[in-house]
């Protein structure tokens, strides 16, 4: 992928803390072409589309994703496993997925699973609150927070560029690690 974070279009899916906290860096930095939402509660959906965090906010998973360069996945690690292998036909080729899943070894090999034009790179941020949902999300969340990127053998260079862009963007430190070595990592300290 060629474009700069500038000139994409963003959709996260999961509208909870950390969905909404990157959307509302994105929107209004003005970090990318277009944020969309997508959430599975029409009152989260109304909520991120009035309070500006996205450009567009939906119920349907395939209706958000449609034409997306980046593909954000910000709910749980069981959701993210399913909702990989429902994604794959309606994303463009050369789109860039990612997650924000708390292990990476199951999610990096569904990942893989994607069709060969997709480009698959992991993510763990580092961050979070005790409290959870749309109503804790706040701007500034990854401000100095370690993100973990996971890339596969697959994923372009360019692709994990974009990545790395748009985590400096929000004020994060990019970290590469493999997945299982992120798991084991993250196991050590929990």
């Amino acid at each position: 992928m060629t474009k700069s974070l500038r000139e994409c279009r963003v959709t996260v899916v999961g509208l909870g803390l950390m969905g909404a906290s990157l959307c509302m860096d994105l929107s209004r930095n003005g970090l990318c072409r277009e944020v969309r939402g997508v959430a599975r509660r029409t009152r989260v959906v109304l909520d991120a589309f009035f309070s500006g965090a996205v450009d567009l906010a939906t119920n349907d998973l395939h209706t958000g994703v449609l034409g997306a360069d980046i593909v954000i996945l910000a709910t749980p690690v069981w959701s993210i496993v399913d909702m990989l292998e429902e994604l794959g036909p309606y994303l463009w080729p050369g789109a860039v997925i990612m997650d924000m899943g708390s292990t990476k070894a199951e999610i990096c090999a569904a990942m893989d699973r994607l069709p060969a034009g997709i480009q698959p790179v992991g993510g763990h941020p580092m961050t979070g609150k005790e409290t959870s949902g749309f109503g804790a999300a706040e701007p500034g969340l990854y401000v100095d927070a370690t993100w973990v990127l996971s890339p596969l053998e697959r994923t372009d260079p360019g692709a994990l560029a974009l990545a790395e862009e748009l985590v400096l963007a929000v004020g994060a430190r990019p970290v590469i690690i493999e997945p299982r070595r992120h798991d084991r990592l993250v196991a050590s300290i929990s």
